[in-house]
């Protein structure tokens, strides 16, 4: 089985620059960041609120960026476009938050690998 994320933990050492005190600080600074986003998104969805999602895309969206982790933001990218053109109900809609969720436990998994 292919290991997702192979290189988030070579990212984390270079972001924190050999410092293991904050190498685990940003560690898991990640993991709650990833929590936050599935639970604000799923806060949106249920209230049908697309601006507590867009605050929480606008707010992790750096991390994901600096950690390359490019399968949440593409998933994230989507659910803009179609909460953006057809809104929370219909099949698409229900298919990207499967997916989106799905993509977030993975990451919160692998991040959580890395927490010591």
């Amino acid at each position: 089985m292919q290991q997702i994320y192979p290189d988030l933990d070579q990212l984390i050492l270079d972001m924190s620059d050999g410092d293991k005190a904050f190498q685990a600080e940003l560690t898991i600074a990640i993991y709650k960041g990833l929590i936050e986003l599935k639970e604000k998104y799923a806060e949106g969805v249920l209230n049908k609120d697309d601006i507590i999602i867009q605050q929480i895309r606008h707010k992790l969206k750096p991390t994901l960026y600096m950690f390359d982790l490019s399968h949440i933001i593409e998933e994230l990218n989507i659910g803009k476009e179609i909460i953006e053109n057809h809104g929370f109900d219909g099949m698409d809609f229900i298919t990207h938050y499967q997916n989106l969720i799905e993509k977030l436990n993975a990451a919160i998994i692998r991040v959580f690998e890395l927490i010591k």
